[in-house]
This record gives C-alpha cells, sequence and structure tokens, in this order.
C-alpha cells in the first residue's frame, strides 16, 4: 500500500508506534445496492474501499478520490453514515495505527470498475445477503450502517454526561 507522505514523515519521528489517523470508508452501493469490495493485496481479504484523509483535505472529497484511485468508479457521497473508531492495524512492516473511521453512503455513478492500483487483487459487486465470508465483523457492521433507513449519522457513546438522561 502507497503510503502518504505525511504518514512517512510522522514514521520519521515515531517509528513503528501507534498512530491516531483519519481515515474514510466508502460503502458503495449500485442501482441494484449491491455493495462495491476489494480484494485487499496486503491481506487477500475481501473490504470495504478505505483511505486515509490527506492534510486539509475534506472527508467527502477523500471518498471521491479513493474510489477513483482504487477502483476507477465514479460516486457520490449521500451521507456520512457512521463516525467509529476501527480496531487497530498492525501492518506487515510493523507500522501500528488506529483510524477515526467516517463511514460514507455512496452512490455509484460511472467508470469503470476494475482494480485501479495496486492496492487491491480483484474488484467486484456483492449481494449484501452475499458478502464473502472474510469480511469482517467490523466491516459488515458499516454496511448495516450505511443501508439504515435514516438520515442520521451513528455514533458510538459509551457515556453520558452527568445530569443528562
Amino acid at each position: 500500500m502507497p503510503l502518504p507522505e505525511f504518514v512517512r514523515d510522522l514514521r520519521a519521528h515515531v517509528g513503528r508506534d501507534p498512530l491516531w489517523l483519519s481515515g474514510i470508508t466508502g460503502v458503495i452501493l449500485d442501482d441494484r445496492d449491491r455493495v462495491l469490495l476489494t480484494r485487499r493485496s496486503d491481506n487477500g481479504r475481501w473490504a470495504l474501499l478505505g483511505g486515509i484523509l490527506e492534510p486539509g483535505e475534506e472527508p467527502g472529497d477523500a471518498v471521491v478520490r479513493e474510489a477513483f484511485e482504487e477502483t476507477g468508479a465514479r460516486v457520490v457521497p449521500e451521507r456520512l453514515a457512521a463516525v467509529m473508531v476501527d480496531p487497530p492495524v498492525v501492518y506487515p512492516n510493523g507500522d501500528q495505527a488506529t483510524y477515526l473511521a467516517l463511514v460514507f453512503r455512496c452512490r455509484y455513478v460511472d467508470g469503470e470498475v476494475r482494480v485501479n492500483d495496486d492496492e487491491s487483487l480483484e474488484v467486484r459487486w456483492f449481494a449484501v445477503e452475499e458478502l464473502p465470508d472474510d469480511v469482517t465483523p467490523h466491516q459488515r457492521e458499516k454496511v448495516r450502517l450505511a443501508l439504515r433507513d435514516e438520515e442520521t449519522t451513528w455514533f458510538a457513546l459509551s457515556a453520558v454526561a452527568p445530569g443528562v438522561s
């Protein structure tokens, strides 16, 4: 996976220690409500499209950019479906990171859907009820949240402020 220059610069200072980064996830749907997945080249698993926000980049722009870079698809973000923390990641080189994930529900507009960079081995549409077995429960939850028939953004809330019910 190509490492953004700003992360490379951070790694020069912190080594392989955990980084807290902002990322986007795109739950991309076609006109039949199938989900676009990529089979990742780093671990061979099927996953939703995702990436790291560049410094100063708007999150909606990032999901549009990542969709095109990774799959050749042109998408329109319809809404922010969820804000959540992804499980910590340890990359094959030992780098550690935890991502604040902004999960967007996106609609496919056009473009030849294909492997468009070295981050993926395969790109394919899947019916929601036929997602591959290796899609993680966390990724499945992102799909579920994006498909909710609500306009509100989901977020975890493990504590309520004193005096608020």
